[in-house]
């Protein structure tokens, strides 16, 4: 079977290559590789699969050297043209699109990126999937949807018209446009709404990193809203393993198409995290207080019994055992 992962130098879509290849499919990975945050940790990534820096070309498939079934295009999803060639020669089985603009903070200082990205670049996709049918196209929403719903845990069926940002709109927008798409064209798609992932590979905008940093370097952690935060702390395989899961389920609604939560179902208070890491670092955090930042909710939690009764997904990786692998695995790869 044959997958396309959008993504594929991001955290998770690094991850997912992995998964899938390790589950015996061919996978080809897409990624623009932009400027958001470092390429050389996108580039690192792509390095561990395999492929190296040096052969990557815009528009051209790069096989890689540790495994023969992964190959590798820098390509944007706004490129259409290059986008239907690829999927016309390939004819992918499944596709996992988890290519975005990332960060709600940066929305707001950034909102062109995102309409670009995760709009016009989402369209096209849905557009690839409509001329070059694929059996199933699983695509990463955001728990960021639910906005400020006051509602806990937070259901599938919960409203989710109020969001408080544009990468929360972008997102909901993309669960909408899919289900037209499904009704019209009978594509099967889920949209998998992830709630807060962590984990080695991590991206350096995201708390964990942005922790560990500044904890290794001796500086003070941004903690806002005083602290008092609750995430759905998620370990980044539990993720790509529900990711695997929900590809190969079939959908039997009508039109193809559903929503599904996805995270570990379990809210953790922020204190806390910051409490493991710091064991898993083995030195304390200066902490730096801060009031709410625009665009952020105190709390996440995941109501994920539609997944979990559709896939068996499960997560089973602890808080302790995940935050102690991302230490290790940080410490090694910035030799702190």
């Amino acid at each position: 079977m044959k997958a396309l992962v959008t993504g594929s130098a991001g955290f998770i879509g690094f991850h997912t290559v992995e998964k899938l290849l390790e589950d015996g499919f061919e996978v080809v990975g897409l990624d623009n590789i932009n400027d958001y945050y470092s390429p050389q940790l996108k580039y690192a990534r792509l390095k561990e699969a395999g492929i190296d820096q040096d052969e990557v070309k815009w528009y051209q498939l790069t096989e890689s050297i540790v495994n023969p079934a992964y190959r590798f295009v820098r390509m944007n999803l706004e490129d259409k043209q290059q986008l239907f060639s690829l999927f016309q020669s390939e004819k992918f089985d499944i596709v996992i699109n988890l290519a975005a603009q990332a960060g709600v903070r940066y929305s707001i200082e950034n909102p062109d990126v995102y309409v670009q990205s995760n709009i016009v670049g989402f369209h096209y996709i849905l557009e690839a999937c409509r001329y070059f049918p694929v059996k199933h196209l699983v695509h990463a929403s955001s728990s960021s949807v639910y906005g400020a719903n006051a509602k806990i845990p937070f259901s599938e069926e919960d409203k989710v018209d109020s969001p408080v940002s544009l990468y929360a709109a972008t997102k909901k927008s993309n669960e909408l446009m899919a289900h037209s798409y499904s009704h019209l064209y009978s594509i099967p798609i889920t949209c998998l709404r992830f709630f807060t992932v962590y984990g080695p590979w991590g991206r350096p905008d995201m708390a964990p990193m942005l922790f560990a940093k500044a904890i290794s370097d001796s500086k003070p952690i941004k903690v806002f809203n005083n602290g008092d935060m609750q995430r759905d702390f998620t370990y980044v395989k539990d993720i790509v393993n529900g990711i695997v899961k929900t590809a190969l389920t079939t959908i039997t609604e009508e039109p193809p198409y559903r929503v599904l939560n996805i995270g570990n179902g379990s809210p953790v208070n922020l204190m806390e995290f910051i409490e493991e890491l710091e064991n898993g670092l083995g030195k304390p955090a200066l902490k730096n207080f801060m009031p709410m930042q625009p665009g952020d909710v105190p709390k996440t939690w995941a109501d994920q019994e539609k997944l979990e009764r559709i896939t068996s997904y499960k997560p089973n990786v602890s808080l302790k055992a995940g935050l102690k692998d991302f230490a290790s695995w940080f410490k090694e790869y910035f030799k702190s």
